[in-house]
């Protein structure tokens, strides 16, 4: 850590503007308290109405569902509203804080939902560790959603949570910081790959941490092409491999010390790296986890994804001195941001429209294609993603997902491609410019000067 603190020295304005934005965080989520509310999607003429839209003439839909249970999807807005459940267990890399201390983090998963997906989206967190009740509770919530997104839940249970939900619930189960993690991932990489010129086929990754994010990627990755003998995986004891006794037979990480590491290497990250092309970090927040002498033992034109949230594994900056072509990290004030962000609203928008039964890996990446496809003649050592800003991505998501959904057979309602552009793009818009209703007649406070 002492290196890095002499390295920051030399770089103090860079250490400033990556600190600011947990400066600010706290005095802003207090100004507006919170960040989610309710507002009406229905014409309100007069008192009057509320005889249409509550009682007495509210019993009518109920009755339509009552007799046709699929009109739940016509009558109301079961089919664009999202859970984000969490039990805080692990959240941000700050661990298991607990259910409200994770709420500001659902929020926010609510509002990008919301304003990059026109999904409407309700923070749900849960006073529960065992996975048995937390998935009982789930299953219970499903009649008011069409669909769940599992958030910040500690591993090895996020795994079990997911599997059983995929396997038994009756609507779409997505958990971001493992599917939507890998597909970002996956996007960013193969752009990355371009960049430099190299092959999946041919290319050994180094993967940092063997949590419910690291794991993921390495699942995704791999079945998109890239091999696993040549690859290694890190977890807390070191390398993965045969040689490891200390592994739950059955384990996320026994199965991957299984089919990686065919060369048998054994060590930490330092021997992981070395000779990499590509190092894919999610494991403890930084800076001082990945050194740069690392990197300097890496391949040529190392590909470097420090990932851990809120702060990488190692500064960017330190990482490019160091010989990185191409680097990339969890933050927006940083180049090459591999953020959630840019395909969750947009997968589950093409979800929830089409009505798809589960997500797949295919979905996955069909999404993965449009994100990276989309920048593809701008792509440089500073450009491997689109940014947020660029709001094309998310329809473009959102349609190929659709599609892709409707070829595996698991969509309950056929659009065409241009149809799931226009609706995504019309959602989406109007999410946003209803926020910018909001602020232009104030109901929305300006933004605090911080």
């Amino acid at each position: 850590m002492a290196h890095n603190q002499e390295e920051n020295k030399e770089h103090p304005d860079l250490l400033a503007k990556a600190q600011k934005p947990s400066a600010d965080a706290v005095e802003a989520h207090a100004y507006y308290r919170g960040k989610m509310a309710t507002n009406p999607k229905c014409a309100i003429r007069g008192l009057d109405d509320f005889s249409i839209w509550y009682t007495p003439g509210v019993a009518e839909p109920c009755r339509a569902i009552a007799e046709s249970p699929e009109r739940v999807y016509e009558l109301t807005n079961k089919g664009n509203t999202v859970a984000v459940i969490s039990d805080g267990s692990r959240v941000l890399g700050l661990g298991n804080i607990g259910p409200e201390a994770s709420l500001p983090v659902m929020e926010g998963k609510c509002l990008l939902y919301k304003y990059l997906g026109g999904v409407d989206a309700i923070p749900l967190v849960i006073a529960e560790n065992q996975p048995d009740d937390f998935v009982e509770t789930v299953l219970r919530l499903q009649p008011g959603f069409g669909g769940i997104n599992l958030e910040d839940i500690a591993q090895p249970k996020c795994f079990q949570i997911l599997d059983r939900l995929t396997a038994e619930a009756s609507i779409p189960v997505w958990h971001d910081d493992q599917q939507g993690t890998a597909t970002v991932t996956l996007a960013g990489l193969m752009n990355a790959l371009k960049v430099v010129g190299k092959s999946k086929e041919d290319i050994r990754i180094a993967f940092i941490g063997a949590g419910a994010a690291g794991a993921a990627c390495t699942r995704l990755i791999f079945a998109w092409g890239v091999d696993p003998a040549l690859s290694v995986v890190v977890d807390a004891a070191g390398i993965l491999g045969n040689h490891r006794k200390d592994l739950i037979e059955g384990s996320p990480a026994w199965q991957l010390s299984r089919i990686t590491n065919a060369k048998g290497r054994e060590g930490g990250i330092p021997e992981a790296m070395k000779g990499a092309d590509v190092v894919i970090a999610y494991s403890t927040p930084g800076p001082g986890i990945i050194l740069p002498t690392w990197i300097k033992a890496m391949a040529d034109d190392p590909i470097v994804f420090a990932c851990a949230n809120p702060v990488p594994e190692i500064w960017p900056w330190e990482a490019k001195e160091a010989g990185a072509s191409v680097v990339a990290t969890g933050r927006s004030d940083f180049h090459n941001q591999v953020n959630n962000a840019l395909t969750f609203p947009a997968i589950f928008r093409g979800v929830l429209d089409v009505r798809s039964r589960a997500i797949t890996d295919e979905m996955c990446f069909a999404a993965a294609e449009a994100l990276a496809g989309y920048i593809e003649d701008e792509l440089d050592n500073e450009h491997i993603l689109p940014e947020m800003t660029e709001m094309a991505i998310y329809p473009l998501q959102a349609a190929a997902v659709g599609m892709k959904a409707q070829s595996l057979g698991l969509a309950q309602k056929q659009m065409t491609h241009d149809q799931l552009l226009d609706r995504a793009m019309e959602l989406i818009g109007a999410a946003q410019a209803a926020t910018d209703v909001l602020m232009n007649e104030n109901c929305i406070p300006p933004f605090p000067e911080l």
